[in-house]
């Protein structure tokens, strides 16, 4: 897995690596280095414009320019200022160093002047503004982003694209769009979500140094990114010596007369993700619906009240059919009640794998006061429980309805709260977003985020119907539970790829994605052992 670390803990590690001997000026010439190397692995590149910053971000792009120059390439160097001029002690030196190498900088430029050099280039390379930018880019950078997403050379930022935030993923106005991030030392959480998704590219994590792994590590890291490797053991055995029952049985608790498609859609993902059985409870009214769409499905009508919800009278049935369960979904589409809350409290009291999401986790919303990380009885259990909220819900569950999380640092901190207050290893939020987090108590574990075309209604119940059918194959199973949800994310997330190429990537609807999960589970598979053995090799 790929450590990500905040911008406060990137800074740590830079101070740690001076402690042990590796300078910041040592480490200005490695990361410019790294870039002009990835500049030079482009191939037949003859132009090359770099576009320089005022602090150390800018020294790194003078370092890469010189290292450029002595390899053969026509660099020019665009700065706001005369290299005489740059505040920085250290940023001034490597600028004044390049000078005297032979490179001659193009101080200021109007906007057609850039343009027209910006034109005759073969690579761009963007050292503008670095990791510590936040808020609105000022002139004249403002101009020269423009001028870079307007011209046809390929784009290679440093560190993190000028006018993104590295921390928050939120870019401004302004924001240079690149074909390729080198970021320094560790991943950033705003490279991998939000804006970061569109403009970073493909990102290449340059370490600079051979403490910086360990260095890294005791930094604890926010979270960490899988490789298709992590997941070899997440998976099951091959084996021919299965029947229904061996492959796990799932009771999905949900859907209500005005929304029971939620319903059957996550029982169809829990058949297709490979369950041997699963049974659908949903209020009686909603059952005939259910059973048109359901053909290998059983439905079992249940108490309702007079809006077609489940009645508290269901709460007891429930109960009783989540007894012969190896895992149980309890949420999609079953709207907000006292009966639906009674059921959900009792469902978190029952020894089984438990998978809470939508209208589930708006219940436990409500039956903690939207505060669930001040009532930590109520999710401590003996079974593996697993939430799985978008931001919205993860906003109501923690206190913030009106202000709910809008990055993935904030998602991962509000997830945080409620695998921390309660304390155990069996409770996992899968927080949902641009970029997903799968959080324990010990890690916050990021799979490889789906594509656009599983922002579509209908995507998280398919997400839930298959966390439930994963728990249910793995009943009674020692199990790190966030790699788990982790592994299932990325089918759910690959998948959405599967039916995009089939359909389109704005036709995509929840009941296309149901239809590959099979095909995109096993290619998955496929690629976690072909990158097992290749490692190995």
């Amino acid at each position: 897995m790929q450590p990500v670390l905040n911008i406060e803990d990137i800074k740590c590690v830079e101070v740690a690596l001076t402690r042990e001997g590796v300078s910041v000026s040592e480490l200005m010439h490695r990361a410019g280095c790294a870039a002009a190397q990835e500049v030079l692995e482009l191939g037949d590149v003859d132009n090359v414009v770099v576009l320089a910053g005022l602090g150390n971000n800018g020294g790194d792009g003078w370092v890469a320019a010189e290292a450029l120059k002595t390899h053969g390439a026509n660099v020019t160097v665009v700065t706001p200022v005369s290299p005489d001029e740059i505040a920085g002690d250290l940023a001034r030196q490597v600028a004044q160093s390049a000078v005297r190498s032979g490179i001659d900088p193009v101080v200021g430029p109007a906007r057609d002047e850039l343009e027209c050099l910006l034109a005759t280039s073969d690579v761009v390379l963007d050292c503008m503004l670095g990791t510590g930018f936040h808020g609105e880019v000022r002139a004249p950078f403002d101009i020269w982003i423009q001028c870079v997403n307007a011209c046809s050379a390929q784009v290679i930022s440093v560190d993190v694209p000028s006018g993104l935030s590295a921390q928050t993923g939120h870019a401004a106005k302004d924001c240079v769009v690149a074909d390729m991030t080198v970021t320094m030392l560790a991943l950033k959480p705003g490279l991998l979500a939000d804006d970061g998704r569109d403009v970073c590219g493909a990102i290449v994590v340059a370490p600079l140094a051979e403490q910086t792994e360990r260095l890294v590590v005791d930094a604890d890291p926010v979270a960490w990114r899988t490789d298709l490797a992590d997941y070899l053991g997440a998976l099951r055995p091959a084996s021919q010596a299965v029947d229904k029952f061996t492959r796990g049985s799932v009771l999905v608790v949900g859907g209500s007369r005005r929304f029971p498609g939620a319903a059957v859609m996550a029982a169809r993902a829990a058949a297709r993700m490979g369950a041997g059985y699963v049974t659908l409870a949903v209020p009686a009214s909603a059952a005939y619906a259910a059973q048109a769409h359901l053909l290998e499905v059983p439905v079992v009508p249940l108490p309702e009240d007079a809006e077609g919800a489940f009645s508290a009278e269901a709460r007891d049935v429930v109960l009783r059919l989540a007894e012969r369960a190896s895992a149980v979904l309890v949420g999609p589409g079953m709207r907000v009640t006292g009966g639906t809350a009674s059921i959900v409290s009792a469902l978190l009291e029952a020894d089984v794998p438990l998978v809470v999401d939508a209208d589930g986790l708006n219940c436990l919303s409500r039956l903690t006061n939207g505060s669930l990380p001040d009532f930590p009885e109520i999710t401590r259990r003996r079974m593996p429980l697993v939430l799985t909220p978008h931001r919205h819900e993860l906003g109501r569950l923690v206190g913030a309805a009106d202000a709910a999380p809008d990055s993935l640092v904030a998602q991962l901190e509000a997830a945080r709260r409620i695998v921390w207050s309660d304390g155990g290893s069996e409770l996992v939020v899968v927080s949902k977003g641009t970029a997903t987090g799968c959080v324990s108590v010990e890690r916050a574990i990021l799979p490889k985020p789906g594509p656009a075309s599983l922002a579509t209604a209908g995507s998280g119940d398919v997400l839930a119907g298959m966390m439930a059918s994963a728990l249910a194959q793995r009943a009674g199973e020692e199990t790190d539970l966030a790699l788990l949800a982790s592994y299932v994310c990325e089918v759910h997330g690959y998948a959405g790829s599967l039916a995009a190429e089939r359909v389109g990537s704005r036709a995509v609807m929840a009941t296309d994605v149901i239809d590959v999960i099979g095909l995109a589970a096993d290619a998955v598979e496929e690629h976690v052992m072909y990158s097992d053995e290749a490692g190995r090799d």
